[in-house]
């Protein structure tokens, strides 16, 4: 038994980072049940409410009850102050429960009382350990916070903590689901958490899997710590058109995000074996023209092994501007009659 240890190069360590999914409050809660329901093997979803009833009925694989003596479970009422309060109540195990993972994904609506204290707070809670959270964000209708001053103040009140924290902040914008206005509302819910699965499902497989040009998950936690406020784009096209990639990505996100005139990128390209060297040289080209000339660039790449006509990017932007998701929420001004 002991020469097979020996023999084994790895000794019995997990190659593959453990992921959380975690939704906190009503909002967050139902989105993990979709993402569980897409698949994310391996990975464990949790909810967290003050809200017992809500909390029973999620289908997830653990549930977090706060403010029992503060709340009762009967939810929050919006009121950030109690659920701080129930927070730090139950602080250690909360901290304990999370923190064993090595990646958790933290999900949230902003707006109401539990997500829009709890993101931030266990955002920077688990900053302490070797935990990297991810924060995930869903932005009400510009109508929701024009017609609702408290609201209002509990989004504006999270992003800004979330955005001077930095690292990586996924921001999904309500707003741009517009586009789909003629669908029913649960489908269009659905089209947004189809895409937020892809933004995880992208970031989780480029820090599993080895590389030609390796991502791990110690060069993205090294990256991010240069990079400061950052978020994540991905996007597929064919192989035959490189150039609209970056293009693609960009055009395509339900993130809301301003960019900064020279962010940092990490970039992830996945390819077949029909992947070229000019073809590479044709996105990075783009990246530079798109993202006008970035500070610091890093390539990742990874050849699969039998030939694709699809190309995959996923790409981490850093040196985002403070106030860059509160800018973005703000409706465009109306352009004056002529």
């Amino acid at each position: 038994m002991a020469g097979d240890a020996l023999d084994d190069p790895l000794g019995g360590l997990a190659v593959s980072p453990s992921i959380a999914v975690v939704g906190l409050g009503g909002a967050g809660s139902e989105a993990v049940q979709d993402l569980v329901a897409l698949g994310l093997p391996g990975a464990r979803a949790i909810a967290v409410n003050t809200d017992a009833m809500h909390l029973g009925r999620v289908g997830v694989d653990e549930r977090i009850l706060l403010g029992r003596r503060e709340l009762q479970g009967r939810g929050s009422g919006g009121d950030r102050a109690a659920v701080l309060r129930a927070a730090e109540e139950s602080r250690d195990e909360l901290v304990r429960r999370l923190s064993r993972f090595e990646i958790v994904f933290l999900l949230a609506g902003l707006g109401g009382g539990t997500g829009s204290a709890l993101l931030p707070y266990l955002s920077k809670e688990l900053r302490g350990t070797p935990t990297l959270p991810v924060p995930i964000v869903f932005l009400p209708f510009h109508l929701e916070l024009e017609s609702n001053p408290t609201r209002r103040e509990n989004v504006d009140g999270s992003v800004a903590e979330l955005e001077e924290l930095g690292g990586l902040l996924l921001a999904l914008a309500n707003e741009k689901l517009r586009r789909f206005d003629s669908l029913p509302v649960n489908r269009v819910f659905r089209v947004r958490n189809a895409y937020l699965h892809g933004l995880i499902a992208s970031l989780v497989d480029m820090v599993d899997h080895p590389s030609q040009l390796n991502v791990d998950l110690a060069s993205l936690k090294g990256h991010l710590r240069q990079s400061g406020l950052s978020t994540l784009i991905i996007g597929e096209e064919h192989i035959s058109e490189p150039g609209r990639l970056v293009h693609q990505a960009l055009a395509d996100s339900m993130l809301d995000f301003r960019l900064p005139e020279h962010p940092s990128a990490l970039v992830h390209l996945e390819g077949g074996t029909n992947l070229t060297l000019q073809t590479i040289d044709e996105v990075l080209r783009e990246v530079r023209d798109r993202l006008r000339e970035p500070t610091r660039l890093v390539l990742g790449t990874r050849i699969r092994p039998e030939p694709r006509e699809v190309l995959r990017l996923t790409a981490v932007l850093g040196g985002l501007r403070p106030r860059t998701v509160r800018e973005a929420l703000r409706p465009p001004k109306p352009v004056p009659a002529v």
